[in-house]
């Protein structure tokens, strides 16, 4: 299983069973909104706050994605989920009716393909044979944990990134071992973990910055471990560097 430094190649991979992901509406708006399920037009989710908002999106996003791959809540044994608020309140919130035992999770942007990282690892081990993976942001509640709140009136940088609203969920069940994938299927069959690096970035505005030279080493260590070279993937895709941190990743 253990590759290289810091990746693993799994024997059970971990089959994506169902999705879903609900958004707000300037995401809605955007280059990826054919790839949404739901596009809420009330920031609020209905909700009296921006906190409780970001959990009823969160409860939104697990249900549907269990209502799609026909899944009760009993059949999943975990659930690895995390948001950007401090001890993990929307989560903590919008998932408690789902009672499914909980690893809450702390990853900024890379909170998603850490909960996926971690449901796979688990799926594979046979310590579960179904997980769900979860994580979200909101605009209003990460302006409020990382900035200043929207009613303040702060001026933004132009290097600030703006957070997204949007939950995604991903179902993973146990399959098939690894040679015997059914094309149609999409399956997790391995990981690289990323490490901490840091260059000296001092501009806390500037998040995009501040990732790429992490983003850059984990696909260089993914390639080294897995023995392959870009065009071996269709598409890489990273955390929203931003305008700046792509430009930083370039020249990486």
């Amino acid at each position: 299983m253990q590759v290289g430094k810091a990746s693993l190649r799994f024997e059970h991979p971990a089959f994506v069973a169902s999705w879903a992901s609900v958004t707000g509406k300037k995401e809605g708006q955007g280059p990826l909104s054919g790839g949404i399920d739901v596009t809420e037009q009330d920031e609020m989710f209905g909700m009296e706050n921006w906190e409780q908002a970001e959990s009823a999106m969160q409860k939104q996003a697990a249900d549907l994605a269990l209502e799609k791959g026909n899944i009760h809540r009993r059949e999943v044994r975990y659930l690895f989920a995390g948001d950007l608020l401090g001890q993990l309140i929307a989560t903590s919130f919008g998932t408690v009716d789902l009672e499914i035992p909980l690893f809450g999770l702390y990853g900024a942007c890379s909170t998603m393909g850490e909960a996926m990282g971690l449901g796979a690892m688990c799926v594979d081990a046979g310590h579960a044979d179904r997980v769900l993976a979860m994580a979200s942001s909101h605009f209003a509640t990460a302006e409020k944990q990382f900035r200043f709140p929207l009613g303040y009136g702060n001026q933004r940088a132009q290097s600030a990134s703006w957070t997204v609203t949007g939950c995604g969920a991903v179902v993973l069940e146990r399959g098939e071992k690894a040679g015997n994938l059914p094309a149609p299927r999409i399956a997790v069959t391995g990981i690289t973990t990323g490490k901490m690096v840091d260059m000296g970035t001092k501009d806390s505005m500037n998040m995009g910055a501040a990732m790429a030279p992490a983003a850059w080493n984990t696909i260089c260590q993914n390639l080294e471990d897995f023995g392959v070279d870009v065009s071996y993937y269709d598409r890489i895709i990273t955390g929203d560097l931003g305008q700046s941190g792509k430009r930083y990743f370039s020249i990486l």
